[in-house]
């Protein structure tokens, strides 16, 4: 890995985006001389994300310590530090709490990052306190990915006669008698599919969370040597909202993040690994009531050949007083702009709810005991991923990216 970084230092790295990867490896059998790094990501609901924050809320002295708080409405734990008389609060959120079914942590997280006022309220010995304060004004905001970046997560489809709620959808239940499927994971482009053993995205290793400079600390939580998964961390105050958000689901919102690191190649065995395509992506078919999986199909039937980004065809607006798009859209991206902005992630909702047909998008379909399903809602965003990838790739080639930590800047 030390003449890797050399040559990344020197500007003198061969440096290929995951996608421009599989596209060699669709053509022939690259060898490990042809590439020293291939730029992966990945972007969607992670629910294994939390903010640990240190939020000034009043003088010293105004309370003696905090019982409760909450950001933006959003309730966050209080502690460890008790901070007694120094009218701070330390606290953890959570980015699965939320304020109702429309707000919740990840929407507070992207609020933050993008220099918005946020509310405080903090409960102490049976008084309010009320501040409002930016990211700028709170001195020491992490964020934490318990688990994510999985290799590979689940297809879900509702295998029973009614609609079902649940986080597996966007805002509205997934429709009933396998009438759509939801898919998630980023398939051959996400960075532990293509280091599936962990040879290099081990801990101390570098990443991109949320586009901040972040490091490996190891596997996740739930994670597996079968499903392995990572938990990562980075200071927030270097991320960019549009790589991270809220996610609207039938079960109330939930935490869209991104992840993205570049894999060196110093072996035949990591040259394995970075030439995984989607069709070699096992996708588990479950029911969506138990999460068992019953069937396997692969990601190439979510990403080859489908669109990764959703088309707009205004002439086809019918100017609806009440847009089903709007009311339907998991990141409230108001399709009815009929223009394109950094809250769509193509999870394409929009092209099964808009009576008009001004969205469009070949989103695939999974087939199953003689089934074929299309599917309905996408909970990553290949399109967000390989954006990532493409900036990751300059970054590496302008000699901007130590392969581990080592000078301790993050």
């Amino acid at each position: 890995m030390e003449s890797v970084q050399k040559k990344i230092d020197s500007r003198r790295a061969k440096v290929y985006t995951a996608s421009e990867f599989k596209d060699m490896v669709r053509r022939r059998d690259p060898s490990s001389r042809e590439a020293d790094v291939v730029t992966c990501g990945t972007f969607g609901v992670m629910s294994g994300t939390m903010a640990i924050l240190c939020v000034p809320v009043a003088e010293a002295g105004t309370f003696k310590r905090a019982d409760t708080i909450t950001l933006n409405g959003v309730p966050a734990t209080v502690g460890p530090c008790p901070n007694e008389s120094l009218g701070l609060v330390d606290c953890v959120v959570y980015g699965t709490s939320r304020r109702d079914g429309s707000y919740g942590g990840g929407h507070l997280f992207r609020d933050m990052v993008a220099g918005k006022s946020i509310e405080v309220e903090v409960s102490a010995e049976g008084r309010t306190y009320r501040a409002e304060r930016t990211l700028s004004e709170i001195p020491f905001a992490r964020m934490v990915l318990t688990r994510g970046c999985f290799k590979n997560y689940t297809c879900f489809a509702n295998f029973s006669d009614e609609d079902y709620a649940t986080i597996f959808s966007g805002p509205r239940p997934l429709r009933r008698s396998f009438g759509e499927a939801s898919v998630s994971g980023c398939g051959e482009i996400n960075p532990v599919q293509n280091d599936p053993e962990l040879l290099y995205l081990r801990p101390g290793a570098s990443a991109l969370l949320n586009g901040a400079p972040a490091m490996i600390l190891g596997c996740g939580t739930r994670s597996s040597p079968e499903k392995p998964n990572l938990s990562i961390e980075a200071d927030m105050h270097q991320m960019r909202p549009e790589l991270m958000g809220g996610f609207r689901t039938s079960e109330g919102p939930e935490c869209l993040t991104s992840v993205a690191s570049a894999i060196p190649i110093t072996s035949e065995k990591g040259l394995e690994g970075v030439s995984v395509l989607d069709e070699d992506v096992y996708l588990p078919v479950a029911d969506v009531r138990d999460r068992k999986p019953l069937f396997r199909e692969d990601y190439a039937s979510v990403w080859k050949g489908t669109d990764h980004r959703v088309s707009i065809d205004p002439a086809k607006c019918l100017g609806c007083r009440e847009c089903q798009a709007d009311l339907s859209c998991p990141r409230d991206a108001k399709p009815s702009a009929l223009r394109r902005n950094d809250l769509c992630m193509d999870c394409g909702l929009c092209t099964y709810t808009c009576v008009g047909g001004v969205f469009g998008a070949d989103m695939g379909s999974v087939s199953f005991d003689g089934r074929t399903v299309p599917i309905g809602v996408r909970q990553s965003s290949r399109s967000a991923a390989e954006d990532l990838c493409v900036e990751l790739k300059g970054m590496v080639e302008n000699g901007n990216w130590k392969l581990r930590d080592v000078n301790g800047k993050i």
